[in-house]
C-alpha cells in the first residue's frame, strides 16, 4: 500500500473508534470479587477528559489480569479513539502483557511518525493507526490520555505500585 492510502486507512480506524467507541460507559464491576480502580484525567492543553474504570482479578498463578475497562470522556477523536483501542488491547490480558502493550504504544508516540517494526505493530493492532499522530507533539498527549488513566486506575486497584 502507498503511504497515502495507509494514512487514509489509519484515519478511518481512528474515526471508526471515535464514532463507535468500545468499552464506553461507566458502571460497576459485574463480579464483586474484582478489584476496581477509577481515574479521571484531563489534558489541560486542549480540554480532553477521560474517566476510566478498570477491573482486575488475581490469577491462579499469582498474577493480575484485566477483566474489564469502562470509560467515559469527551474531547477530540484522537483521545476518544485511543481509549477505545486501549480497551480492546488490554481486556483479558495479564498485567505484564498490558505493560508491554502500553510501553510499545508509548514508544510509537516517540517515533515522530516513522512507526515501529512489524512485530511491534502486530502487538499494537489497531493502535498502529496512531502512527501519524506522533508527528504532532501537541496531539501525542491526546493519544496518551487514556493510557495515563489506566496506569493511575491500576495503582488505585492495588495491582500496581505508585511510581
Amino acid at each position: 500500500m502507498s503511504t497515502g492510502s495507509m494514512e487514509q486507512l489509519y484515519q478511518q480506524v481512528i474515526l471508526d473508534h471515535a464514532k463507535f467507541p468500545h468499552g464506553k460507559g461507566l458502571g460497576v464491576a459485574g463480579d464483586l470479587h474484582l478489584h476496581t480502580g477509577e481515574s479521571h484525567q484531563v489534558n489541560p492543553t486542549c480540554g480532553d477528559e477521560v474517566t476510566l474504570q478498570v477491573d482486575v482479578d488475581n490469577t491462579a498463578e499469582g498474577g493480575v489480569i484485566i477483566r474489564d475497562v469502562r470509560w467515559d470522556g469527551q474531547g477530540c477523536s484522537i483521545s476518544q479513539a485511543s481509549v477505545s483501542v486501549l480497551h480492546d488491547l488490554v481486556v483479558g490480558n495479564d498485567l505484564a502483557t498490558v505493560d508491554e502493550i502500553g510501553g510499545t504504544f508509548r514508544a510509537l508516540m516517540q517515533t515522530r511518525g516513522a512507526g515501529l517494526d512489524d512485530d511491534a505493530e502486530e502487538t499494537l493492532g489497531d493502535a498502529t493507526a496512531f502512527t501519524g499522530v506522533a508527528k504532532y507533539p501537541a496531539r501525542i498527549k491526546c493519544a496518551l490520555l487514556g493510557w495515563a488513566a489506566l496506569t493511575d486506575a491500576l495503582i488505585k486497584t492495588g495491582a500496581r505500585e505508585s511510581s
